[in-house]
């Protein structure tokens, strides 16, 4: 048997103290997946898209770094299974993708805002993890079960992007997670930082510290909590995560995870685990940085239709988000840091759901105009 290297409350308060960072930081430099694609959408700005690949390709690097010290194993992630459920990752993709749009903001974003003292975004997080939780175990759920996640393809290997590298050239897999890591993380850094605007301090800050938030969730749940054979059960664990397995920053079950908590406080067997310490961490984190900056305001719905479309919108992230096993820091990052396909289709799905809708959402403004 043996012990993990820290206590599970000190992984929850690493966890809190990355979300911590991550929220103080994407506020600081107004760092939003929704909004990287509505200024390329609605303006043709890239700046904060390129903060999104930059961080992408920070968390990529990082993260092949900590596989290549041994203090990592993606495979140890729900994400690189050899089993790829490409509907679910499409449908939960385009679904989270409207949903963001509708709602103003991903899931981060919207504990970004709930930190700055936006009511909405209350509203958004409680419908987001009702949805979240109907998908995992409820209505939303059997459907699911019943209809999406039987379509799926069993892989010869894992799904990650090195796995069809090794397969295909004959490559041993530590070299090909190098090339894998250099040639997308290496491609998207090249690209993130190709234009004058990446140079800016607020676009570096976001993408180089976001990026460093996931390597750093990917350390302490993956690292400092893992336990070859758990004294209890005698089998390998992932200590203070709710899937049992490495987890790093997502935002999607977690947020059913802390509405389940607070509705059943009294029942011992539910704890704060690392996923619902990272989020209250950013809630935390934003909340600083928007008081010491004075940005701290109240803010509520303009009418019943805006309540309307945030109510829908969180929904549609909590049913997309499980689906899809993740969201646009879930997939778009933490997935993509281990070079796994279905976070590249969600990824595209997500932004596709989004695009889609930010042209609608501006036709019918044209046409109300």
């Amino acid at each position: 048997m043996e012990e993990p290297l820290v206590s599970a409350s000190t992984i929850v308060w690493l966890a809190f103290a990355i979300g911590a960072v991550f929220g103080f930081v994407a506020n600081r430099t107004n760092f939003c997946t929704m909004g990287a694609v509505s200024d390329v959408v609605n303006m043709g700005d890239w700046g904060r898209m390129r903060m999104w690949a930059l961080a992408i390709a920070i968390a990529i690097l990082g993260t092949t770094a900590l596989q290549a010290l041994g203090l990592f194993d993606a495979s140890k992630s729900f994400y690189t299974g050899n089993r790829l459920i490409w509907l679910s990752n499409l449908v939960g993709g385009l679904a989270f993708g409207i949903g963001m749009t509708l709602a103003s903001g991903c899931g981060s974003k919207t504990l970004i805002r709930i930190g700055g003292g936006n009511l909405k975004s209350i509203v958004v997080f409680v419908f987001l993890a009702i949805g979240a939780y109907m998908t995992m175990r409820g209505l939303f759920g059997v459907w699911r079960v019943r209809h999406i996640d039987t379509v799926f393809t069993v892989l010869p290997h894992t799904q990650d992007i090195p796995a069809f590298l090794s397969a295909a050239s004959g490559m041993a897999p530590a070299s090909a997670l190098l090339v894998g890591a250099l040639v997308v993380g290496g491609g998207l850094l090249l690209w993130a930082l190709a234009d004058r605007e990446a140079w800016r301090s607020d676009v570096l800050v976001g993408g180089v510290v976001v990026g460093a938030t996931v390597v750093a969730g990917w350390y302490v749940s993956a690292h400092l909590g893992y336990v070859a054979e758990h004294p209890e059960t005698l089998e390998e664990a992932f200590i203070a995560t709710n899937s049992g397995r490495a987890e790093s920053l997502t935002f999607v079950a977690p947020l059913a995870y802390t509405l389940e908590l607070l509705m059943l406080w009294s029942d011992t067997s539910r704890v704060v685990t690392f996923g619902i310490a990272s989020a209250l961490g950013v809630i935390v984190g934003s909340a600083a940085h928007a008081l010491a900056s004075r940005d701290f305001r109240i803010e509520s719905f303009r009418d019943s239709g805006d309540l309307v479309r945030h109510m829908t919108g969180g929904l549609l992230m909590g049913f997309g988000g499980v689906t899809a096993m993740g969201c646009t820091i879930g997939q778009g990052i933490t997935g993509l840091s281990t070079l796994a396909l279905g976070s590249v289709l969600t990824t595209i799905a997500i932004i596709a759901g989004s695009a889609v809708t930010l042209k609608i959402q501006y036709w019918l403004l044209m046409r109300e105009a």
